[in-house]
């Protein structure tokens, strides 16, 4: 993994990060990866190459079917999926770890995620309810045989089990195959924390960026892609779009409702680094708290919901904002050059040159 913005000196926002800078400081949050390459040269669909993945983001280290964390999710532009989502809007929690793939990976991920908790809990489907697996997507066809279907349920399970607070970004897990703003990308991480006064909670975010609109692209307000000279070279000349999941987190307590208000900020993060969600883009954001469960069974006693008072909300809108804004930078920064099919090149950002842009605007600390 490359050196990470924050190593660098781009400094982004005003709150401090956590001791990781990832979402891995919120509770007992951990991600785990499966990355798979394979094949090189001529795409031959089904079979190769093979530039793809699955990340899973595990809320807490207990059983999430039992112990369900609040959540709520939101989107700016929908061409893209969030399968669970329904049930997330019903019920306000997510029954399963959160995944994420490429698009046409989605049921393979959520039959992963199924199978892993159908072990866990013995009666479900027989005596108890039924599991929907939480997944979401983005489009990885530009370097990956997408059509082959390559992720199985069997990767998801082993992401699962290396799941960990320290995870790698760039191109790894689901940002395997995935570009943005003419660079490569992939998976990136920040966190945030409130002050004492404000808490003393925190926010992290992590984030799968495949958003192609390169020239509109910023840092700190700086236009990076067009200093850079790369306005608008789309890969394989596909128009402007891409897409976006973005995964908050926070151990503050709220209300699933709440909580759809933290993930619609976090569309303030994507706008800061220059995105306008083009038509063909799938802008998703699922925010979910690690303060408290909801149990599966039910309690004799009326449950009694912790949850922070409205006027006390802003600093929590600030840290996921500035925690997005930073874990895309981040995914940019950490990200590899990646050759896939038919020998099509993602490059990864050059940070001298970037950061030298950035210096000559009296952007680094």
């Amino acid at each position: 993994m490359r050196a990470r913005p924050r190593d660098l000196g781009v400094v982004l926002g005003t709150l401090e990060p956590g001791p990781r800078n990832t979402i891995g400081d919120v509770g007992e949050v951990r991600v785990g990866h499966v990355t798979l390459v394979s094949g090189e040269g001529r795409l031959v669909p089904g079979k190769g190459p093979v530039r793809t993945g699955v990340t899973v983001v595990v809320p807490h280290r207990g059983n999430v079917y039992e112990d369900r964390p609040k959540a709520a999710w939101d989107t700016i532009n929908g061409c893209g999926e969030l399968a669970g989502a329904l049930e997330i809007r019903e019920f306000g929690v997510i029954k399963t770890p959160i995944g994420l793939t490429n698009t046409n990976g989605v049921g393979s991920v959520q039959s992963g995620l199924v199978e892993a908790a159908l072990e866990a809990n013995a009666i479900s489907g027989i005596d108890d309810d039924a599991i929907i697996a939480t997944v979401s997507e983005c489009d990885d066809s530009f370097l990956n045989d997408i059509r082959g279907m390559h992720v199985r349920p069997s990767h998801v399970k082993d992401a699962l089990r290396v799941a960990t607070e320290r995870f790698e970004h760039g191109s790894v897990g689901a940002g395997t195959g995935m570009c943005a703003y003419d660079f490569k990308a992939g998976i990136g991480s920040a966190s945030r924390r409130l002050g004492a006064s404000d808490g003393a909670w925190t926010v992290g975010a992590l984030v799968n960026l495949n958003v192609w609109d390169g020239d509109t692209f910023t840092i700190a307000g700086v236009p990076v892609t067009r200093e850079l000279g790369r306005t608008g070279m789309i890969p394989g000349g596909a128009p402007p779009g891409g897409s976006i999941v973005i995964v908050l987190a926070t151990d503050a307590p709220l209300s699933s409702r709440q909580l759809g208000r933290i993930a619609r900020r976090g569309f303030h993060g994507l706008g800061r680094v220059g995105s306008v969600s083009y038509s063909g883009s799938g802008d998703i954001s699922i925010a979910f708290s690690t303060a408290q469960w909801v149990p599966h069974d039910a309690p004799k006693e009326p449950m009694r919901e912790r949850k922070l008072h409205e006027s006390q909300l802003n600093p929590l809108f600030v840290a996921a904002v500035e925690a997005t804004e930073e874990a895309i930078v981040d995914a940019l920064f950490t990200a590899t050059t990646v050759v896939g099919r038919d020998g099509n090149t993602s490059l990864e950002l050059p940070i001298p040159q970037t950061l030298e842009i950035l210096d000559r605007y009296g952007r680094l600390a």
